[in-house]
């Protein structure tokens, strides 16, 4: 960890914040001093105040660690570079249209991998009231089930959470382009094929 950075890293997100140094020291736990040291150079945090200090200061305690913030220099988010993280300790379900580094629980999370779906995760796709309603066979038990449905369109997605013991279905709205997923708590991440258009309530395969 270099002092220095991570000192300067600290003001820049303190001040972004709005936190004096007096304000930052009481929510970590510690003097005022203490935070004015760090952000001279003058020594390091401890350890174990790192996490309540990235939680405060709005960011993962390996840019603390980096000492910068790191911006995205890869292609900008589109939805065709949607990807999708599920927690697996609280089962939060996070989204992102582009490269990113996201931690929830203590966790740094990687993209889910995506597979076309087989037989097994087949979803029946019905038009109804401009929207797409979803049944499935899919077991829903609690340690076997599916924990979401989602539809990614050129310009905004919709994701529906699952739960086990639910019914096997789902309502998600009908987006141009629209690209439907679900996911599996042993198999992972499915697309399906796209829904042709079809006569409203006339049920498909995908």
């Amino acid at each position: 960890m270099d002092t220095r950075r991570t000192g300067g890293l600290i003001r820049s997100l303190r001040e972004e914040r709005g936190l004096t140094q007096l304000q930052l020291a009481q929510l970590v736990g510690v003097g005022d001093k203490a935070v004015s040291k760090w952000e001279r150079g003058g020594g390091c945090p401890d350890v174990s105040l790192l996490p309540a200090l990235a939680a405060e200061l709005g960011c993962p305690v390996e840019t603390l660690l980096a000492g910068s913030l790191s911006p995205d220099e890869a292609q900008g988010g589109t939805m065709k570079r949607t990807a999708f993280r599920i927690c697996p300790a609280c089962g939060n379900i996070i989204t992102t249209t582009g490269d990113a580094d996201v931690s929830c629980c203590g966790r740094k999370l990687a993209p889910l991998p995506v597979q076309p779906a087989d037989e097994a995760h087949a979803v029946q796709v019905e038009d109804v009231e401009g929207d797409w309603y979803l049944t499935f066979g899919h077991p829903m038990e609690k340690g076997h089930h599916l924990c979401l449905a989602a539809v990614v369109g050129y310009d905004r997605l919709a994701v529906e959470k699952l739960y086990p013991e639910q019914g096997g279905e789902a309502r998600l709205p009908r987006l141009p382009g629209g690209v439907l997923y679900t996911c599996c708590t042993e198999h992972g991440l499915m697309r399906h094929a796209a829904p042709a258009a079809s006569p409203r309530r006339q049920a498909r395969t995908v």
